[in-house]
Formats: structure tokens, sequence, C-alpha cells
């Protein structure tokens, strides 16, 4: 067996080592960082987070959870919010209070209310109607629509910065 210059073996795991972390990113996790507020209290500006892409490819996403996803306005963009509304539900709002097929949601996630109204609406097949956690200071679903399921790139599931915030999310 012939012994390889350390060079070429330097340049070899070099490259499997770019292959391999293109992969991962690719189809695996990829980390985000957090631009603005309107997931506090949960996420906040500067945070970073963990999303599995490949979730999404086994199970369907819940309501609940925070996703990352290409905001359907700009797909060039990618937004953090959580899941509100399930394709097929009925969404209306009260005075800040979200009512899922006529019933309210509880909440406990959102700290900061608002007392905005909006019409009843159907979340068509495959689409997800999400929101921030900042409410008064969120622009989301109420705003500019439904997420379409295509558009989501998986759950935010694990903070990694700061430090002194390092953990799951919820």
């Amino acid at each position: 067996m012939a012994i390889k210059p350390w060079w070429k073996e330097t340049l070899e795991t070099i490259l499997w080592a770019l292959v391999l972390a293109l992969v991962l990113r690719t189809f695996v996790v990829q980390a985000f960082w957090i631009p603005s507020g309107s997931m506090i209290p949960t996420l906040l500006p500067g945070d970073r987070v963990l999303v599995a892409k490949f979730w999404y490819t086994f199970k369907k996403p819940e309501r609940g959870q925070i996703i990352v996803f290409e905001y359907p306005v700009d797909p060039k963009r990618d937004f953090v919010k959580r899941v509100i509304g399930l394709p097929g539900e009925v969404v209306d709002i009260r005075d800040g209070v979200v009512h899922i097929d006529g019933d309210p949601l509880s909440e406990p996630y959102v700290q900061y209310h608002d007392s905005f109204d909006m019409k009843t609406i159907k979340i068509p097949p495959e689409e997800y109607f999400v929101m921030g956690d900042n409410r008064p200071n969120s622009q989301d679903s109420r705003f500019w629509g439904f997420v379409p399921r295509v558009n989501i790139k998986g759950p935010a599931f694990f903070r990694y910065w700061p430090i002194t915030r390092l953990g799951g999310l919820y």
C-alpha cells in the first residue's frame, strides 16, 4: 500500500469535511439567527437556533411549534414564527384572542397581547397560519397571509446562543 503525501491527505480530508458540512446544512440541521423581537419572550434578538430541516419529511407541522420558513412575500428572506392554525381549520381573532374553530386558543407563551381583530378565515390545504409571540410587534399571517407547506424549512428545536439561554425550545 502506497503512502500518500501529507498535502494530498490533508486536501482529501478538507474536501470530505466540506461535502459533509454541505450535506448536513442542506438536509439535516441548519443554524439561524433571530434578527427581530417578534418572538419575545421565547426568542430574543440575537439568539441563534438550530432547525431540524428533515423533521417534516416524517411528520406534519403541529400547532405551537416554532418554525423557520421562507417568507411568502419575499422567499429570499427567512422568518421564524409559531404555528397557530393548521390546514382546514377556521381562525378568527377577537380583541387579541385567537379562536380556532370557534374555541379560544390557550397561549401561555404570549406575554405581550394586543387588541387585534380579524374576521373568520379558513386555512387552505397545505398552508399554515403563523404568529409571533410578541403580538403587538410581529408581522405575521394576520397581515400577509398563510405559509405554504413547501416554504417551511423545519422546526426550531434548540437555542445554542447566547450560552446563558442555552436549551430546547417549546
